[in-house]
């Protein structure tokens, strides 16, 4: 890490990109390694595999990503691997990168940059499990309804090695910042950390919740008028509740969970 970050210096309702580039890669370092252990605290870990990505703040499109065979509750934020949009390293560092994991990514941060500056691919159960299902996310919840009509479907392809798979991911993904994977898993995207773990947050909440009502009995499905509405208000909410960034109340008090348990992620 280029810029050692002071302890008092807030992970939250600051714009990383709107700060000097060393300054705002040191707080999107810390904010990225929290995300990270929020996912090993949520059990939405997948062995070592799956990525949270974030462009680094500067003119160049470099980006940080997970130390490759390190598990998640030990990703820190000197850790983190800088690369370039090929996956190469960019500083030295004794971790390598998983090749497969950066050509989903590198796809959805080429494309409309200043929505997609954060990217987080899971491989969840309930995850997968709907994205392996005809029917893929229904209306069934408040939050599915977030998605409702701002969701995207990719065709699987494999474990995703050929670049040329880039082009038909942008064509999928299209504008919006969430997309199911199909038979492979969750992504989702935002112009911040916070704002793509509170839509990552809401995307796997919504699987969980239709697997469970799946199991249970015949779903109740709303109508598209009463899903749109309801993802509507969920928008406005989400908007008026944050002075600077959406997500950012969330990530805040999800920051102080970790810090009770474990701050090792700070470093």
């Amino acid at each position: 890490m280029n810029m050692p970050l002071a302890p008092e210096m807030p992970l939250t309702g600051i714009d990383v990109y709107a700060l000097p580039p060393e300054e705002g890669e040191a707080v999107l370092r810390r904010q990225l390694a929290a995300a990270y252990r929020l996912v090993d605290h949520f059990g939405w870990t997948e062995l070592i595999y799956g990525h949270l990505t974030a462009r680094v703040p500067g003119n160049e499109p470099h980006f940080l990503i997970n130390p490759f065979g390190l598990n998640y509750d030990e990703v820190c934020a000197s850790n983190l691997v800088k690369i370039d949009l090929d996956g190469n390293k960019i500083e030295p560092s004794p971790h390598p990168v998983n090749y497969a994991g950066f050509v989903i990514h590198s796809a959805v941060h080429m494309a409309h940059a200043e929505r997609h500056k954060v990217v987080m691919h899971t491989h969840t159960r309930a995850g997968m499990a709907v994205c392996a299902l005809k029917d893929g996310l229904l209306p069934i919840s408040m939050a599915s309804t977030a998605f409702h009509g701002k969701l995207a479907y990719h065709d699987y392809e494999g474990p995703s090695l050929d670049l040329d798979e880039r082009g038909r991911l942008l064509e999928n993904l299209s504008d919006n910042q969430a997309m199911m994977l199909r038979n492979h898993g969750l992504l989702t995207t935002g112009r911040s950390v916070p704002e793509a773990f509170l839509r990552l947050y809401r995307l796997e909440r919504a699987c969980q919740i239709q697997i469970d009502a799946a199991a249970a009995g015949t779903l109740n499905v709303m109508g598209d008028n009463l899903a749109g509405k309801s993802g509507a208000d969920m928008d406005r909410f989400s908007e008026m509740e944050s002075a600077v960034g959406i997500g950012d109340l969330e990530f805040a008090a999800l920051i102080r969970k970790l810090d009770k348990s474990d701050a090792s992620w700070r470093d």
